[in-house]
């Protein structure tokens, strides 16, 4: 960058060659990025440093489903082999609390307070930001610049039934952070958020009711939707979906909910309720309308393909957007909004082999297209399903829950769209990302050398399923 990049003061003001507004992932990560090439950057955050992933969601979370898989696993072993005899339970669930929570620090510390001394050109700033005209305000200071990128993330959305204010409900944060576990359990939401926790918790012995609209993972194929319920169910989850929420209410040993399904009223009770039903954008003291940046039906902030808002030189990246609301995506959306800012708007996003994975057990993986979406599309749709019970790795492990689904174009056999549900399927999507990605076509995915008993082996099975019948092949033929 040349001396137009040099921050300077104007009116006790400071001016930068960009404001990044989000101490998050993707705050970082645009940050990170513009300073790289030399700019000038004032950074704000407001509370704990960090944002949502390192704090309050991805680590905390799959540090406690793998505590339940632990646990549940050690039970599994005994009817999953002969001569095992096994046991897990929790003893100490504040203990297990204490080893979360050191370990979201120790994250935070090395992955986030810690890099901004490696950076001499990012100032960072904590407050309460707004836009102003020419840039931004925090804690009362001005931070000038015709550049800014917004992320500020979300937070839980409180449900809008009847009561629930009153009943001191739990979200996907405060259910993080319990040192004691309860009883028993109400779920609301039947996304990946309500499925993980359902699962944890009463893979740790909480008695666990998991209630929602529609049907389970209603963006997942229906297919892995219906299969997981069942397993969930398996384990001894209440799951009652295709309900409308009515009321809920404080009982004398804890709450109930009612809801009514096929037409008939049904309260259902436990010690604490839990909503994981959506998440808000975090937008209210940022000024948007004033800006005249412009924002969706739910309040996130809209951005184009290339991370630009309705008002010139302003950004805006990762969950408070509203769109693929994964960390990783916007970590990825944050540095093509970091280099258009500084570099002119030539970088597109695209999340045309976004993976995205459940963290269930087992796992719901996925990349491209659903069989819906890529016949709303336009394309003459060809499908495979492949059973578990298929896959050698699953075999010898024996744990064949879980299914295979390929989505190709009939005409070309390009693949489209690949979604696992089996317990290492987060570890096998990446290979069918690629093979989007690539262009590959399904022939061309049959025909790789996979590593036999592997669960990614199982793409190269759900492909040959296509034209052949893969149990009359011998082991790795083909």
């Amino acid at each position: 960058m040349n001396d137009c990049c040099a921050t300077h003061k104007r009116n006790g003001s400071a001016r930068y060659d960009l404001v990044v507004v989000g101490a998050g992932s993707a705050g970082f990560s645009a940050a990170i990025t513009a300073a790289e090439q030399g700019a000038q950057i004032a950074l704000v955050g407001h509370g704990i440093i960090g944002g949502t992933c390192v704090n309050i969601g991805c680590v905390p979370s799959k540090a406690l489903i793998r505590v339940a898989e632990a646990v549940h696993h050690a039970k599994a072993a005994t009817s999953r082999f002969d001569g095992i005899a096994a046991r897990a339970q929790v003893t100490d669930w504040r203990a297990l609390i204490a080893q979360k929570n050191a370990l979201v620090t120790g994250l935070r510390q090395a992955k986030y307070a810690d890099l901004l001394p490696a950076y001499n050109n990012v100032a960072y700033h904590e407050g309460r930001a707004s836009l102003v005209e020419g840039g931004v305000e925090a804690n009362g200071k001005r931070l000038l610049s015709d550049r800014i990128i917004i992320a500020t993330g979300t937070r839980p959305a409180l449900s809008t039934i009847p009561g629930i204010e009153d009943v001191s409900p739990l979200d996907s944060t405060t259910a993080l952070e319990l040192t004691e576990l309860p009883l028993s359990m109400i779920v609301l939401g039947g996304g990946y958020i309500g499925a993980e926790l359902a699962q944890t918790f009463a893979r740790v012995g909480v008695e666990v009711t998991l209630v929602f609209r529609s049907h389970l993972l209603p963006e997942a194929e229906p297919e892995i939707g219906a299969a997981l319920t069942d397993y969930l169910v398996d384990e001894g989850v209440r799951v009652v979906g295709g309900l409308a929420y009515e009321a809920v209410q404080r009982t004398g040993d804890g709450v109930a909910l009612t809801v009514t399904r096929d037409g008939r009223a049904e309260t259902l009770t436990a010690e604490r309720i839990l909503v994981a039903t959506g998440r808000a954008p975090n937008v209210e003291s940022l000024g948007l309308r004033e800006a005249g940046v412009a924002q969706t039906a739910t309040g996130a902030i809209l951005v184009d393909d290339w991370m630009r808002t309705s008002k010139a030189g302003v950004y805006a990246v990762g969950d408070v957007t509203g769109k693929d609301q994964f960390v990783y995506m916007a970590a990825y959306g944050a540095k093509l909004a970091a280099k258009n800012a500084l570099n002119g708007d030539r970088l597109r996003y695209d999340n045309s082999a976004m993976p995205a994975v459940v963290f269930t057990d087992p796992q719901v993986a996925s990349v491209g297209l659903t069989e819906t979406q890529a016949r709303s599309a336009g394309h003459d749709v060809r499908i495979s399903v492949l059973s578990l019970h298929n896959v050698p790795r699953a075999l010898a492990a024996r744990d064949t829950r879980g299914l295979i689904k390929l989505v190709a174009d009939r005409g070309t056999r390009k693949l489209l769209g690949a979604h696992i549900l089996a317990p290492e399927g987060a570890d096998s999507i990446q290979t069918a990302a690629m093979a989007i990605r690539g262009g590959l076509t399904i022939d061309d995915l049959a025909e790789t050398i996979f590593p036999y008993l592997t669960t990614v082996e199982g793409l190269k099975l759900a492909a040959q399923t296509f034209d052949r019948d893969v149990k009359k092949l011998s082991c790795c033929a083909g």
